[in-house]
């Protein structure tokens, strides 16, 4: 064999990674991976360089055993340490509780992707459904359930619902995972998500890039303004595509109820991004048609970051004035009051790739 074995040989890569985040000795509780080394009587021996070697014995053998007969010497195989070092020197390890830890952390991956997966039903109560997924029992509320299989019962009847519920039992159901807590041994599922999603995704399916649209901002944060575009669906018009210009709070430019027009430039999935920036002519091309490299231009500064202060030639239009020109920072920032306009000297000046650079010392040099 030729690949990582783990409990169910399927889950290589999230081992690698897992592993990869645990540096130096290892500890109780970490992965690690090994090769085998040899084989004893319900026992195997794996070389873990350039720490020891590890073993796994007695009831972690034989809660692993049915894997641990297709291990051959030189298979790579993955396995959570359980004793850092026994009495005759070995690392003891499990392969179940590696199991465990790989099965926790692709719930977690699936939950942050929004995975969606077709499971049995295996028993119905009066809250919702039990599924089971890779061995571990999870639970999928009522209140979860899309509407084509929300128990409809007029009265609110607790055994007409479960009766309703019990006629899902042995279904496959698509649904995707919200919930996936390793500590509380948790697994919430939910159908009405995923249907929402769906739903979502299929308003978005509607628009193309470059499409013009009338919204209405919904909330400013301070990495762009939200629109609504039809109800039930927002898009994100991010920082950078509000103006052409420097725009350090979106909240002093838009307010909730503004009517805006906006320009979709990316649609994927259940997200659609938005400019407002695009819609308005891009100063930088007028630019490129009045200034050069080496004018020396009047700039005013709207900004300090720590390469140095912004300048801006025109609207829209700024460049870096670098603290390499002074002797220091403190020496730049009393030298270049924002708000004030000084004579720079442009080195630098690509328009199409809206970068600028700009000299105070070449521009005022005596």
């Amino acid at each position: 064999m030729s690949n990582a074995i783990t409990a169910d040989a399927t889950s290589n890569s999230v081992m690698h990674t897992l592993v990869e985040q645990t540096p130096g000795a290892p500890k109780e509780g970490h992965l690690v991976e090994g090769t085998v080394s040899a084989i004893g009587r319900a026992r195997v021996y794996v070389d873990l360089h350039p720490f020891g070697t590890g073993l796994i014995y007695g009831r972690e053998y034989m809660n692993a055993r049915d894997i641990l007969r297709k291990v051959s010497v030189g298979d790579t195989i993955g396995a959570k340490v359980v004793t850092p070092e026994n009495e005759d020197g070995y690392i003891e390890l499990s392969l179940k509780e590696a199991r465990q830890a790989l099965i926790w952390a692709d719930a977690e991956e699936a939950v942050k992707r929004g995975t969606v997966m077709s499971l049995p039903v295996k028993e119905a109560n009066k809250g919702g459904l039990i599924i089971e997924w890779q061995g571990i029992q999870g639970f999928l509320p009522a209140s979860q359930l899309s509407s084509d299989n929300y128990p409809r019962v007029s009265d609110g009847d607790k055994d007409k619902i479960l009766t309703a519920l019990n006629g899902l039992v042995g279904k496959f159901l698509s649904v995707i995972m919200i919930t996936a807590d390793q500590k509380e041994h948790k697994l919430i599922f939910s159908e009405k998500g995923l249907q929402e999603k769906e739903e979502k995704e299929e308003k978005v399916g509607r628009y193309q890039v470059g499409e013009i649209l009338d919204g209405e901002v919904t909330g400013a944060v301070d990495f762009g303004i939200f629109v609504k575009i039809e109800q039930g669906l927002e898009g994100l018009v991010h920082i950078s595509e509000l103006d052409w210009g420097l725009v350090e709070n979106t909240r002093s430019l838009y307010k909730v109820g503004d009517k805006v027009k906006v320009k979709v430039i990316e649609v994927k999935d259940d997200k659609i991004s938005l400019s407002i920036k695009q819609l308005k002519e891009n100063p930088w091309v007028e630019a490129g048609r009045t200034f050069k490299k080496d004018h020396v231009v009047d700039a005013v500064v709207i900004k300090y970051n720590k390469h140095g202060a912004l300048a801006s030639i025109q609207e829209g239009v700024a460049g870096l004035v670098h603290v390499s020109d002074f002797e220091n920072e403190a020496a730049l920032r009393a030298a270049l009051s924002l708000g004030n306009v000084y004579k720079f000297k442009i080195t630098l000046f690509e328009p199409n790739e809206q970068r600028m650079t700009l000299s105070y010392k070449d521009a005022n040099q005596k």
